[in-house]
C-alpha cells in the first residue's frame, strides 16, 4: 500500500474537544464510537480483537503501537472489533521473529482506521477527568461542524445492546475428539478464544450457543454446567438473557460468568448495574480475593459495573473479590447455588497465572455435581 505519514486527521469528542493528529493510512475515513483508553504496555492485538471492545474507539496509552506486528494465533476473535484506533506513535516496520503481518495491514484487512501523533497523555487525562464519551476520528478536517452534527446522532453506549453484533450465529462444538470428561454449554455474548481454550484444556467438551439461545435449547445438549462469556454493550439491555440465566439458576446447574457474564448473573439476582465514569481497561489492575486474602494482578476491560451496596446487602450473595483501586465489586458467589463470577479476565494472565485458578474452581464445582 502507498502510505503517507502526514495526512491530517482529527479526534473530536462529543463535548467539542478537538485533537489533531495524522492518519495512519493514506485514506479518507470517518469512524464513530465511544472513546476509551487501555493502559496495557503489550497485547494490542488481543485488545483490538476482543469482542468486548465492539463499538469503541481505542486510545492506547503505550507510546508505541505496532512495533511487534501481529500473529494470527494471538487474536481473540476472527476479526478486529474496535471501531478505530488512536495512538501516539504508530510503527510501520514491525520487528519480531514470529510476526506474520504488520499491524497496518492487519487493520486495513478489516477496514479499521487509525489516527497517530496524538498527545495521548493529554487525551487520557481528559477522559479520566470528564469520563468516557462518544468520539469521531476523521480525515474530514475541513468540516468540523459536519462531524459534530454526525457525532450528535451517534447512540450512547448506555442503553446499547451489542452482543448480537459479535455472538456466533449458530451453535458449534469444540474439543469433540477423545473422551472429554465434562460437557459445558457456553453462552456466547462476545466470547474470547482464550477462555474457550482454558476450558478445553480442563477436559471440557464445549458447545457454544448464540447470545439469544433459550435455556431449553442449551439444556438439550445435556450439559454438566453453563458458562456466560464476556461481551460488549450495556448489560441492562439483555433482559431476555437474564431471564434464561434465571432458569439455569432455578435448575441448579453449575454456572460461571466472566465480565458481561458476571453482570448478567448479578442482574438475574436483582442487583443493578451502572455505567462507570471511565471504566477499567488494562493489564495491571489489583484485585483482592476476600476468601483467601491473596491479591491478584488482573486484566480488565469493562465500562459497566454492579452495585456494591446491593451486592453487599443481598442475603444470597457473597462478595468474593474487590478491586483495590476503587473498592468496586470484582467477584461474587451465590451462597445457596453453585455459581460464581468475576469482573475481570482470568484467561488473559498478566500475572501471568494469578487468576487461572478460577477455571479450576469451576471444574471442582462441576465435579461436586456429577
Amino acid at each position: 500500500m502507498n502510505y503517507t505519514k502526514n495526512k491530517k486527521a482529527v479526534v473530536l469528542l462529543e463535548d467539542g474537544t478537538l485533537f489533531i493528529g495524522k492518519a495512519v493510512a493514506n485514506l479518507d475515513f470517518t469512524s464513530f464510537g465511544e472513546i476509551c483508553f487501555n493502559t496495557g504496555m503489550t497485547g494490542y492485538q488481543e485488545i483490538f480483537t476482543d469482542p468486548s471492545y465492539f463499538g469503541q474507539i481505542m486510545l492506547t496509552t503505550n507510546a508505541h503501537i505496532g512495533n511487534y506486528g501481529v500473529n494470527q494465533n494471538e487474536s481473540e476473535s476472527d476479526s478486529v472489533k474496535i471501531a478505530g484506533l488512536v495512538c501516539k506513535n504508530f510503527s510501520y516496520n514491525p520487528s519480531r521473529v514470529d510476526s506474520d503481518q504488520s499491524l497496518e495491514d492487519f487493520l486495513a484487512k478489516f477496514s479499521i482506521h487509525a489516527v497517530s501523533d496524538i498527545d495521548t497523555r493529554a487525551l487520557t487525562e481528559y477522559i479520566r477527568v470528564h469520563g468516557a464519551m462518544n468520539a469521531v476520528i476523521s480525515t474530514n478536517v475541513d468540516d468540523i461542524d459536519s462531524l459534530k452534527n454526525q457525532l450528535n446522532q451517534h447512540p450512547s453506549m448506555a442503553g446499547l445492546e451489542l452482543s448480537s453484533k459479535v455472538s456466533t450465529k449458530k451453535p458449534y462444538e469444540l474439543n469433540t475428539e477423545g473422551n472429554a470428561k465434562f460437557k459445558v454449554a457456553v453462552l456466547d455474548l462476545g466470547v474470547k478464544h482464550n477462555i474457550l481454550r482454558h476450558l478445553e484444556k480442563r477436559n471440557c467438551f464445549l458447545k457454544v450457543f448464540p447470545w439469544n439461545s433459550s435455556f431449553e435449547e442449551m439444556k438439550a445438549f445435556a450439559p454438566d454446567a453453563f458458562f456466560l462469556s464476556n461481551g460488549p454493550g450495556d448489560p441492562k439491555t439483555l433482559n431476555s438473557v437474564v431471564e434464561e440465566v434465571k432458569k439455569i439458576l432455578d435448575n441448579d446447574y453449575p454456572l460461571f460468568g466472566i465480565c458481561l457474564g458476571h453482570q448478567i448473573i448479578s442482574l438475574a439476582m436483582g442487583i443493578s448495574t451502572f455505567k462507570m465514569h471511565h471504566g477499567h481497561r488494562g493489564i495491571n489492575h489489583p484485585v483482592k480475593n476476600l476468601l483467601t486474602g491473596k491479591s491478584e494482578i488482573t486484566s480488565q476491560n469493562h465500562g459497566f459495573s454492579v452495585s456494591y451496596e446491593e451486592a453487599e446487602n443481598h442475603p444470597q450473595i457473597e462478595i468474593t473479590h474487590l478491586h483495590l483501586n476503587d473498592n468496586s465489586v470484582a467477584g461474587i458467589q451465590l451462597k445457596n447455588k453453585d455459581c460464581f463470577s468475576v469482573q475481570y479476565h482470568p484467561e488473559a494472565g498478566p500475572g501471568p497465572n494469578d487468576a487461572t485458578y478460577l477455571f479450576d474452581d469451576f471444574i471442582k464445582m462441576i465435579e461436586r455435581k456429577t
